[in-house]
């Protein structure tokens, strides 16, 4: 079989936009700023937003990756254009990101749609509290079905520890949140064999099964002087995303209801994985993160969780280690037996003083509203669980 038609095979297979559940979509500043204008191209946001409208009513969860605060931001400012020195670019990222999140509050109400912003950093995805704290907050938003609309904390990142770009933003924010779907919308309609402004017989790959050498070779430059990015970063966006269990898709954004014309067979490039968010995350848990400590449960906390709940604090009956919030600890039965491990909601001192105690008692124990669970069901891995 020819790789054209394997591809042919595996692109008259690929997944409907209406079997996801979490749809992260990242939104890059040469689609949302004209610069020619100096401000945002609104029809294009207000399509872009009837879009997301309609998935929302679906029922799916959505997140928006949003790029231009620092594309607004020069404009306001007067600032050259070109590359900007580290300064220039956070004081542009601080009076842009006030227009931006504006702009999206607003654009999405008319959807009787909640926004909320949040920027983050590095850190924030990269060290654990930090990353459960983001976490968390996200999965409240979408509770309450707000639209996060995240975004790199520009006016303080630095130039050794920013992302570079928001395709790898859009990535680890999939990752965090669970999401089973990123869509990266580009000036490009996806990924092509070579760069399709050097090579007039670039073609366009509908579906990358795996990411291989052969594909990250296919990637050029970035296409657009607004774009801190390229097909080099959608390529990495693709394997951190796929790792954690999220297809990911490249589509063209220049053209209005993009979201929708994907759903109808527009050309774009799909990244598949064989993994779900949580089958993925429970592998890292069980092969990849170092216990620093054990939590012993009585015979109906280990009957819970091989039940599906999460563990609660009533049900330990020994706390072992020094460990922090978001360390992997043990979970041992009452025969001292591994059952499972899991990322732990509290620091190792608080755990000791909840453990047995209702979780209605929490706040008196320890002041202030609390988590009422020691591990969530999705940060935990049992013994001799199937991870696909």
């Amino acid at each position: 079989m020819t790789r054209s038609s394997s591809a042919a095979m595996l692109a008259s297979a690929l997944p409907s936009l209406d079997r996801f559940r979490r749809i992260v979509i990242k939104v890059g500043s040469s689609l949302l700023v004209d610069r020619a204008e100096g401000g945002v191209k609104r029809e294009w946001l207000v399509c872009l937003a009837q879009d997301i409208a309609a998935l929302h009513r679906q029922g799916a969860d959505v997140l928006v990756v949003s790029s231009g605060s620092i594309a607004l931001g020069r404009t306001v400012l007067g600032l050259p254009d070109g590359i900007l020195k580290l300064e220039d670019s956070q004081a542009a990222a601080a009076v842009g990101q006030i227009a931006l999140a504006r702009i999206w509050a607003e654009t999405l109400a008319s959807h009787a749609i909640t926004a909320g912003q949040i920027l983050v950093t590095y850190g924030d995805t990269e060290e654990r509290r930090r990353y459960l704290n983001a976490r968390a907050t996200i999965g409240r938003l979408l509770d309450l079905r707000a639209v996060p609309v995240i975004n790199e904390n520009d006016t303080v990142a630095t130039s050794e520890i920013r992302y570079g770009d928001n395709d790898r933003l859009a990535a680890r924010v999939a990752t965090m949140a669970s999401a089973d779907l990123l869509i990266l919308l580009s000036d490009v309609p996806g990924l092509y064999t070579a760069p399709p402004g050097d090579d007039p017989n670039a073609a366009l790959v509908p579906v990358v099964p795996r990411v291989t050498a052969e594909i990250e070779a296919m990637a050029g430059g970035a296409a657009s002087n607004l774009s801190r990015g390229g097909m080099r970063t959608k390529i990495e966006a693709a394997k951190i995303a796929t790792t954690g269990g999220a297809h990911m898709l490249i589509a063209d954004g220049r053209i209005a209801h993009p979201i929708e014309r994907i759903k109808h067979g527009a050309p774009c490039t799909w990244f598949l994985t064989g993994s779900s968010p949580i089958t993925a995350r429970k592998k890292w848990i069980a092969g990849s993160v170092e216990p620093r400590g054990a939590l012993h449960l009585d015979a109906g906390a280990e009957r819970a969780i091989r039940a599906g709940a999460s563990l609660l604090p009533a049900g330990v009956t020994k706390v072992e280690g020094d460990f922090s919030r978001g360390d992997c600890v043990i979970m041992r039965n009452v025969a001292d037996g591994e059952i499972g491990r899991g990322l732990v909601a509290y620091d190792s001192g608080d755990a000791v003083l909840i453990a047995g105690h209702n979780s209605q008692d929490l706040e008196a124990i320890l002041g202030g509203p609390q988590r009422p669970v020691l591990i969530h069901r999705d940060d935990m891995v049992l013994t001799g669980e199937r991870m696909g």
